[in-house]
């Protein structure tokens, strides 16, 4: 019932212009609830709810994102719809849709400029020579891209583009979640019931269908199954006039596309060239998933880079875009040269658009950043029965006690959401603990018996007040509410207690990978109360699929490919009335990656908006994104087959560079800590250099970039780590020890840390820094920087040597940069770096330690000395260095692509 009235008031208040204040929102509901519909059926209390909700709706923003254009860019959209050439039909009933279902007015207007903005950039289907457009649009994982490309494809149709084609996931739970929501917002028909034998129930009218039925899409695939030559072909007459739009979602699959390709080029000789004339709009999900050019050999592209090349080709008209939230390993990366790169055919050379997160984005940034201690648990019990690193048939007996507690966390959560309303909607768990489907097998059983004891605790002993804690699995639940719910909104445990029973027999336990014992996620099946679901999967899980109201998370896997991660990362998206219970287990170094890779990300998007700014082109964009440090992992991932030395090149332009791996080689160590003490005294010993005392340690000001570059040539790190290296150093300051390396910023830091002892180091008091190091890479001879930041330094230490005016502008352009969206409770550090004018060199001494169960045996016996170096931002043009790598360095450094391994005999 509240969901309904929630529905026709969003469409009222839609319907109203101007801005809505919080008393005109509560008349509305008022008026609302005194019609007969509602009239008695709720209560002022649940009224009051529903009037926060929408206001916190409604306090939403979004901005437009960045547009990156080629230079031969011709808008004509405008004069389109000035000239009455352009309908309003799909896009019409999409808007309609997504007011209905309750998305803030902000994030709808700017849903509508921004596909106006993909669709200007697309060709032109009035003009009937030939064309080619390639383009490509980067988001945030999990925050709507789906959306953004539904509505493009409604505004394509109305436009006049007659065939669709949208290539989902690698996996057919993806491709029929992705059917199914353009069924929903674009067809207006459940696809899945065309294909039912029985005339009577096929039509089943859905989503955009019920507000307008004067034409339907034709759809050659459906929910049930994929592109199918036969079932294509019943639908010839009805193609072949091209009365309405026709929209095909496939999968990402080789033999998927040679069916298509084959049945396109024969229904064109049946046809004439009517088909090919038609103009065709490719929309490619996950672009950086399969759809890579991955191949060393030169002139050698993938199966499926080159089936869709060949699909384009087909058409006279044709238009590619690209959508992806992690863009690194897109198409645009050939590790081979640049000129290459740019010669792709998939390359999206007109324009590439960043999108805007919407402010109430359940992201990295709030996650890992701003609210860490709130959402984050660290899993550290799970290597004596679930070990990172296990084999395909290794046993599951127990559960770890982190993954049982998170699961008990699941349902204490759901029976608080139903506490505050939200019975109708669905909640879902994730646990990703394994890359075998066996063991994720295994894992389910042992997962379901702890859902069964704790429903029969529930069943019998709920009921009975406060003494229904004797009994120990309830006792356990409530130790879960006390630890992580006691405070949360209509969470009080007698509350909780007797809505466990409805939430327990509700739930159910299924696995989602590629193993016959799978179970496909089906949230229509909720009626009046929503699906709880617990999904155990690997692979399958962690790419594009979407788990409705994913509420708690465990999450155990060992890769540390950025892409793999971030896509793994499911319990990104929105949250609404119900964030503040989302839990995401994980071990310390997931945690510290993501906050990593967030930078990274958020360093991307920053360097779009500014390249939009400068007026850059898609090609320029595309070089910046080779050059990124972090583009190495992705070189790792394309070329970890090879075993030989290839070239990548590095900027370390506006970057932090760290040395967070170290040889343990006590000679080495000496050395390093020698060459530490050599520059701290030429820096000493130099008179007029300006020294400050700040709270973090000694700055010194315009140090002479020879005694910085004496320093980098005598201190050895890790091999393995490409950015540390004296040589890659070297090429980069020597081209600009004339101009803007020309004078430092030295910092020597110290630990803030009360009665803690200092070591002088040449005359000067430093004080160590405790950090974590993996154990595994201790043993193999490597201090690598692990726990939940995985920093040698930490994010405010790039303030330093920046005057206060500097600190002012970084924060203004920061904030402009966001637009409508609120200053982040964490500042990304990059803002400092695009204001500095010298480059920062921090020294600090690190006292490494492992876990507490770890030996620690092969730690140095003393401090150790480590760096980091904040560049500015260059003006030199160029600003990148070739570097050779070895695969098996980089193998070592960054783990195995866990996407070509997902396997238990058939592949995930």
């Amino acid at each position: 019932m509240l969901s309904s009235l929630e529905g026709m008031t969003s469409m009222y208040m839609a319907s109203q212009s101007g801005a809505h204040t919080a008393q005109s929102i509560r008349d509305i509901i008022a008026q609302l609830c005194g019609t007969p519909m509602f009239a008695g059926k709720v209560t002022e209390a649940e009224a009051e709810d529903l009037a926060r909700l929408i206001e916190e709706k409604y306090g939403i923003s979004m901005g437009f994102g960045a547009i990156v254009d080629a230079e031969d860019f011709r808008p004509w959209l405008h004069d389109a719809k000035i000239n009455g050439e352009i309908g309003d039909f799909y896009w019409g009933r999409y808007r309609q849709l997504l007011n209905l279902k309750g998305l803030p007015k902000a994030v709808i207007e700017a849903t509508d400029e921004v596909t106006d903005r993909v669709l200007d950039r697309l060709g032109d289907p009035r003009n009937t020579t030939p064309w080619g457009r390639r383009g490509m649009v980067v988001g945030h994982v999990q925050s709507g891209k789906t959306q953004n490309y539904t509505g493009l494809i409604c505004k394509a149709a109305d436009a006049g583009y007659r065939l669709i084609v949208v290539i989902a996931g690698i996996h057919n739970n993806l491709r029929n979640q992705t059917q199914a929501r353009i069924d929903e917002g674009f067809i207006g028909r459940d696809t899945g019931r065309l294909a039912h034998a029985n005339r009577a129930q096929r039509q089943k009218i859905i989503g955009v269908g019920t507000f307008d039925q004067r034409e339907f899409p034709v759809s050659l695939t459906n929910t049930l199954r994929d592109f199918n030559k036969a079932t294509a072909t019943t639908n010839t007459s009805q193609v072949g006039q091209y009365n309405v739009p026709v929209v095909l979602v496939i999968k990402k699959n080789s033999s998927t596309l040679k069916n298509l390709l084959e049945w396109l080029k024969e229904h064109s000789v049946h046809q004439g060239t009517q088909m090919v004339q038609q103009p065709m709009l490719l929309i490619d999900d996950e672009a950086d998933n399969a759809s890579i050019n991955t191949r060393y050999e030169k002139d050698e592209v993938t199966r499926i880079n080159s089936q869709i090349r060949e699909l384009l080709s087909l058409f006279h008209r044709s238009c590619y875009v690209g959508y992806t939230a992690t863009p690194f390993a897109n198409i645009f990366i050939d590790p081979d040269t640049d000129d290459d790169a740019l010669k792709q055919d998939l390359f999206p050379r007109h324009f590439i658009i960043g999108l805007d997160a919407p402010s109430n984005y359940f992201g990295a940034q709030k996650v890992f950043i701003d609210a860490r201690d709130a959402h984050v648990r660290l899993i550290a019990d799970n290597e004596d029965v679930l070990p990172m690193k296990h084999k395909i048939d290794d046993p599951v007996d127990v559960l770890p006690a982190s993954l049982a507690s998170a699961v008990r966390a699941f349902i204490v959560a759901r029976a608080i959401r139903n506490s505050r309303g939200q019975q109708a909607a669905h909640a879902s768990m994730l646990i990703n603990a394994s890359r075998f489907t066996d063991v994720q097998g295994r894992l389910r059983s042992r997962i379901s018996d702890l859902v069964a004891r704790i429903r029969d605790a529930a069943a019998v002993d709920a009921a009975k007040g406060s003494s229904a804690l004797k009994n120990p699995e309830m006792a356990a639940l409530h130790a879960v509410w006390e630890q992580e719910f006691a405070d949360a909104d209509g969470a009080d445990w007698p509350s909780i207690q007797s809505r466990l029973h409805e939430v327990l027999i509700a739930a159910k336990v299924v696995e989602v990978n590629a193993s016959k014992r799978s179970s496909p996620l089906d949230y229509d099946q909720g009626g009046e109360h929503g699906v709880t679901v617990i999904a155990v999967g690997g692979f399958s899980l962690s790419r594009g699929l979407t788990l409705e109201g994913l509420t708690v998370s465990y999450f155990l896997r060992n890769s540390i490919m950025y892409d793999t991660l971030m896509q793994m990362g499911r319990w990104f998206g929105y949250r609404p009335a119900y964030e503040d219970l989302c839990r995401v287990w994980m071990p310390a170094d997931g945690v510290g990656w993501y906050a990593h890779i967030h930078e990274a990300m958020d360093d991307l998007q920053a360097q779009l908006k500014r390249m939009e700014l400068a007026k850059a082109t898609p090609e320029q964009f595309g070089l910046a994104v080779r050059s990124h440090p972090q583009a190495l992992i992705v070189t790792a991932r394309n070329k970890m087959g090879t075993g030989k030395e290839f070239p990548v090149k590095v900027g370390l332009a506006g970057k932090l560079v760290e040395t967070t791996r170290i040889r343990t080689d006590a000679g080495q160590l000496e050395k390093n800590l020698a060459a530490g003490v050599q520059l701290i005294s030429a820096i000493r010993g130099t008179s007029d250099l300006v020294l400050e005392k700040r709270p973090r340690g000694l700055l010194y000001k315009a140090v002479p970039v020879a005694l910085v570059r004496e320093f980098l040539r005598t201190f050895r790190a890790d091999a393995a780590d490409p950015l540390t290296d004296p040589r890659l150093m070297s090429d980069y300051i020597d081209a600009r020890a004339e101009t803007e390396l020309k004078e430092w910023d030295v910092l020597l830091a110290s630990a803030r840390k009360e009665g803690a002892v200092a070591t002088v180091v040449s005359g000067v008091n430093l004080v160590p820094f405790e950090r974590s190091v993996d154990a595994d890479n201790l043993a193999k001879g490597v201090l690598a920087i692990s726990g939940a930041s995985r920093r040698v330094g930490s994010a405010e230490d790039e303030r330093e040597g920046l005057t206060t005016p500097q600190i002012d502008a970084a924060l203004a352009a920061h904030r402009t940069s966001l637009g409508d969206k609120p200053m982040p409770g964490t500042l990304p550090p990059r803002i400092f770096r695009e204001v500095r004018d010298r480059p920062l060199l921090i020294l600090r001494l690190v006292k490494p330690k492992v876990g507490p169960d770890e030996a620690d045996t092969a730690l140095p016996k003393s401090d150790v000395l480590a760096w980091g170096i904040s560049f500015p931002l260059s003006q030199i043009a160029g600003g990148t260095v070739e570097y050779v790598v070895n695969t098996i360095r980089m193998r070592e450094m960054f783990g195995d692509d866990e996407q070509e391994t997902e396997a238990d005999g058939d592949p995930e």
